[in-house]
């Protein structure tokens, strides 16, 4: 056994590498999120709150209808437009899902613990033929 290990470490260092580029998402929690199946299960069963968290002006393009407006950087401000029971879920939302992840960190650092990221973000909300709003 340490004949094999010792004569294939290239083989044994490229298994471990694998294995922890397929742990990485879970493990940085990235990559985490609803699908919109889920999100819409969220919105209608559990009261979800769907938080759009892009710019005003990619919000004002488009965005998902029935989206609450919070841009990233007015997360610790805005406490008009999240909701004031935490315990609800928070599907949180932006164009490519990107913002969304460190929004909804945020968010459950404010005590939101269902803040939840929207896979994909909006491109996906589109593809699932979900409507869009414009403003």
């Amino acid at each position: 056994m340490v004949d094999f290990l010792s004569q294939n470490w290239y083989l044994v260092l490229m298994a471990l590498g694998s294995g922890l580029m397929l742990l990485w998402p879970s493990l940085s929690g990235k990559g985490a999120g609803v699908s919109t199946a889920e999100a819409v299960r969220l919105i209608n069963r559990e009261k979800g709150v769907l938080l759009d968290v892009s710019e005003a002006a990619e919000y004002a393009a488009a965005h998902a209808a029935g989206s609450r407006h919070l841009p990233l950087g007015q997360i610790e401000a805005g406490a008009k437009a999240l909701p004031s029971n935490k315990t609800l879920p928070l599907i949180v939302v932006c164009p490519t899902g990107a913002r969304a992840g460190r929004a909804a960190q945020q968010l459950q650092k404010l005590g939101f613990e269902k803040a939840v990221v929207l896979a994909g973000g909006l491109n996906a909300w589109r593809e699932a033929n979900l409507p869009i709003e414009k403003s």
